[in-house]
C-alpha cells in the first residue's frame, strides 16, 4: 500500500469533455468517480455543445472548420461566459458538494496559462489561442494546499486579450507544467471505452497505440478527425516528461487495463 507521501507524488490529470459535460447523468457519475481519486488531481473540462446551443439561442452563428470552432468577437463572448462561467462553476459546485475543495480557473487566473493568438493561415480561427506556457509552479501551490483545479479552456495573451482554446492541449499542457513537480498520469475521459478501431463498434478497442502505430493508423484512417489532435498532445505530454496518457470513459478512470493507453 503506496503512503500518502508517495501518493502526493503522484498527480491525476483528468479531461472531460464530449456528450460527459452537457448531459447532467454522466457528468454526475464521472464528477463521482473523480472525488474517489487518491491524491492530487486536476479536472480540465470543455463545454462546446453548450456554447453551440447557447449562440443560437444568441443569433451567432457556429463555424467549425476540421473539428475547431472559428472564434470571432461574439463567439468569443459565449464560449467566456459558457466555458468560464456556466460549465465551469457548476463543475465546481458539484465537486464541493462531493466534499472535494475545488477552484474553477481558466489561464487568465494568476496567469496560469498564456497563449497567443493563432497566425491566419488559410484559415482565420479568430480569437484562438496557442498555448506558450503554462505555469506549474503556481499550479503545484495549489495542489498542496489540498485545492483542486478545474480547470476552463479559455486562456490569455498577457495584454488583456481572452483567448479560446483547445481543452485537450489545456490538458496536455498542465500535464507537461507539472511533470517536473509530480510523477503526472493524462486521462482524457470521453462517451467511448478507448480509440476505437471501428466507429461502430464500441468494443473494438485498441489497447495500446504507439508513435509508429499511430502514423499507420492514420495512414489507414482507422483514426482520423478529433481523435488526430488529442492523440498529437498525448504524444507531446509524453515526450515532455508525462508518465501515462489513457483515453477511456467514464467508470473506467480508475482501471489501468482498460481504455487505450498511449506509449511513445
Amino acid at each position: 500500500m503506496r503512503t500518502f507521501a508517495e501518493m502526493d507524488k503522484k498527480l491525476t490529470v483528468i479531461k472531460v469533455g464530449g456528450k460527459i459535460v452537457e448531459e447532467k447523468e454522466s457528468l454526475n457519475a464521472l464528477l463521482q468517480e473523480f472525488a474517489t481519486i487518491k491524491g492530487p488531481k486536476i479536472l480540465v473540462h470543455g463545454g462546446g455543445r453548450t456554447a453551440t446551443a447557447l449562440a443560437s439561442q444568441l443569433g451567432i452563428e457556429t463555424k467549425m472548420v476540421n473539428g475547431r470552432r472559428i472564434t470571432d468577437a461574439d463567439m468569443l463572448k459565449v464560449v467566456t461566459m459558457v466555458y468560464g462561467g456556466l460549465v465551469n462553476k457548476q463543475i465546481v459546485a458539484h465537486l464541493n458538494a462531493l466534499g472535494i475543495c475545488a477552484l474553477g480557473l481558466t489561464g487568465a487566473d494568476m496567469d496560469i496559462i498564456r497563449s497567443h493568438r493563432r497566425e491566419k493561415g488559410e484559415v482565420d480561427y479568430g480569437f484562438v489561442g496557442d498555448v506558450d506556457y503554462a505555469n506549474g509552479g503556481l499550479l503545484s501551490l495549489l495542489l498542496q494546499q489540498h485545492i483542486v483545479p478545474v480547470m476552463a479552456p479559455l486562456t490569455h495573451d498577457g495584454s488583456g486579450q481572452i483567448l479560446n482554446t483547445n481543452a485537450d492541449t489545456i490538458a496536455a499542457e498542465v500535464s507537461k507544467a507539472l511533470a517536473s513537480f509530480y510523477e503526472v498520469t493524462l486521462v482524457y475521459c470521453f462517451e467511448k471505452k478507448g480509440v476505437l478501431r471501428h466507429p461502430d463498434d464500441d468494443d473494438s478497442v485498441i489497447p495500446h497505440i504507439t508513435a509508429s502505430s499511430y502514423a499507420r493508423l492514420k495512414d489507414e484512417g482507422v483514426i482520423q478527425d478529433g481523435m488526430i489532435p488529442k492523440l498529437d498532445n498525448s504524444f507531446a505530454a509524453l515526450q515532455a516528461g508525462v508518465s501515462k496518457v489513457v483515453i477511456t470513459r467514464v467508470g473506467q478512470i480508475g482501471n489501468p487495463q482498460l481504455g487505450t493507453t498511449i506509449e511513445l
